[in-house]
């Protein structure tokens, strides 16, 4: 069984880099401009040296003005068109890297939405929001502008690296010698990194957990009405302290060292004007002083680029914990595929069958060996006590789940090869728990189908009995529902469910318990409209109520994952076995 884990903390998640890069790979023309635009601006930034050292050297002993314009027009222009470029890299870099992100984003959703129901029963929601929104929103900094910086900040390097050799290249060796030991150490610090960014991202999920259930209308009505609100701020503030004290152990960690090399970096100027001043005074050196004043001034510049690196190389190295997460949602695989030679399902009769179908959650056996046919147009209710595998077995049918031995056909067809989208079309549920999103009730409604006409909703809820009490709102079909449509009743929000899916009218409809939340007199108008469309499509209802099943086609009694009656009411209620003690029991 497939879910989100929690790695531990000292386990070093290593990411190939091609699969990092693997990520730009669609954007490579972009990227070759991008190069191209760092190239030359790495040339600009490394000509005004050249420009002061022919001032000092040529132009102002010869005091000639006019070459010192030159020149010195040379610098600002160069100046100037680095930064103009830096724009450009910049802007360039940054539509890149959203691209990037955008890619990456709607894949793991894609990827989620491709899991079966079992992986959101086994996972935290609050793990996946985490997951969705924490890590990918965590490397949005890497894609935007730390990929970009790498090359423009090497390539800045190397080009420095030439121009210093070209000046002096005694002086240059120097100079050059303590960049490979400022790297090296660079990334000796990323191992850290990585396993305090996997430890605050693990503590950052289970704080997005705890914000989703305690937070939520449910979580926040039991909380009231249990008493405990001074025990969930406990554990969030003492989650929340973690997660600070591994924020501050990050931004420390390595700081002393990172200082100390950059303080060997920012004094090898003060090294090379000591040994080329003396040597100049001694008159053993042919270096001029214009060559020493652009050397150090083109060394200073190596600064900025080394430092850029160092903080690339940090953040990358806290970025990988970030997408060894996420690749893991990527990486998960998918329980219910759609096979590459599927077709699509065209639904004539509608009948349903289950051929020696067995299932299990785990170890411990939920259905065991189903063999079940409802007849196109027909009904058939499920009854047995909790747990006995009457929901598990509707979710079957609906493809929620896949059988771990036998099939499960409509028309001769097993389900298992054809499209999923046909079998949406094909198979309709109103399930026990109602969801309605956070929107219009016509929006919630035109979910089932997204170009259904007003008209159309409208007779939709007309057939589940909602009609009158929604137009009879302030704001009509526009009216907010409110979070999960906490704004209606329970019986609200069940006609309501119902109504949507008649709007998409499925030959296939599966009731788990679809009346439950109805009072006597709603559910006998509801189930007298079900039972005039079921006449159209074939139904298969699960319910407790005697009144929902009694007028079925078919009644199938199952006992710990096994048919163990089927037939008519009548019938049943004369053989005196199970269904007629659930049915006494029932009045």
């Amino acid at each position: 069984m497939t879910s989100l884990t929690e790695p531990a903390h000292d386990v070093d998640q290593r990411v190939p880099l091609g699969r990092i890069f693997a990520l730009f790979r669609p954007y490579r023309r972009r990227l070759a401009g991008l190069l191209a635009v760092i190239v030359v601006q790495a040339g600009l930034g490394v000509a005004a040296p050249f420009f002061l050292r022919e001032i000092l050297d040529t132009a102002l002993p010869h005091r000639d003005t006019l070459l010192i314009s030159l020149l010195a027009l040379g610098m600002l222009a160069s100046s100037l068109g680095s930064g103009a470029l830096s724009v450009a890299t910049t802007g360039l870099a940054n539509t890149i890297g959203q691209f990037v992100m955008n890619d990456l984003r709607v894949s793991v959703y894609g990827h989620l939405q491709k899991m079966s129901l079992a992986f959101f029963t086994r996972t935290r929601t609050g793990e996946v929001l985490s997951r969705v929104f924490n890590d990918i929103g965590g490397v949005d900094n890497v894609v935007n502008t730390t990929a970009s910086s790498v090359v423009q900040n090497g390539i800045t390097t190397l080009a420095i690296a030439v121009a210093l050799v070209v000046l002096d290249w005694q002086l240059a060796i120097l100079g050059l010698i303590v960049v490979p030991l400022f790297l090296l150490f660079t990334l000796r610090l990323g191992r850290r990194r990585r396993s305090l960014a996997r430890g605050r991202q693990a503590r950052l999920a289970r704080l997005t957990t705890m914000v989703e259930e305690s937070l939520s209308v449910s979580g926040v009505l039991l909380t009231k009405t249990m008493g405990n609100a001074r025990q969930l701020r406990e554990r969030f503030a003492a989650e929340s302290r973690e997660i600070s004290r591994l924020e501050r152990e990050s931004a420390l960690a390595g700081r002393w060292q990172l200082a100390a090399r950059r303080i060997a970096l920012t004094s090898v100027p003060a090294i090379v004007y000591w040994l080329a001043g003396i040597a100049l005074a001694g008159g053993a050196s042919p270096t001029t002083i214009g060559t020493v004043v652009a050397f150090t001034s083109m060394l200073n510049r190596l600064v900025g680029p080394a430092t850029a690196m160092q903080s690339i190389g940090q953040n990358f190295a806290t970025s990988t914990a970030l997408f060894a997460r996420i690749f893991e949602v990527l990486d998960l695989p998918l329980e219910i595929t759609e096979r590459t030679d599927a077709k699509q399902l065209e639904v004539s009769r509608g009948t349903v069958r289950l051929s020696e179908v067995s299932f299990s959650y785990g170890d411990a056996p939920t259905l065991r060996e189903i063999d079940l046919e409802i007849p196109g147009g027909s009904t058939t209710a499920l009854v047995g006590a909790t747990g006995s595998g009457k929901t598990t077995l509707a979710y079957l049918v609906a493809r929620l789940y896949d059988p771990a031995e036998g099939q499960v056909l409509i028309d001769g067809v097993d389900i298992r090869d054809v499209t999923l989208d046909s079998l949406a079309a094909a198979v309709g549920m109103v399930s026990q728990e109602t969801y309605l999103f956070h929107a219009t009730v016509r929006e919630n409604l035109r979910f089932a189908k997204p170009d259904a006409t007003d008209e159309e909703i409208e007779e939709a809820a007309k057939a589940a009995h909602i009609h009158e009490t929604l137009a009879g709102l302030p704001d009509g079909y526009d009216t907010m529902v409110g979070q999960r449509g906490y704004r209606f009743s329970g019986g609200e929000k069940q006609r309501m469910a119902i109504a949507r899916v008649l709007l998409r009218n499925p030959p296939v409809l599966v009731l788990d318990e679809a009346t439950s939340s109805l009072d006597n007199r709603t559910e006998a108008a509801v189930q007298a409209e079900l039972d005039r469309l079921a006449a159209r499509r074939t139904t298969v209802t699960i319910a407790h109520r005697l009144s929902t099943v009694e007028n079925a086609d078919q009644i199938v009694v199952l006992d710990a994952g096994r048919i163990v009656e089927r037939g008519t009411h009548a019938e049943l209620s004369a053989l005196g076995g199970r269904y007629a003690r659930l049915a006494a029991a029932l009045h």
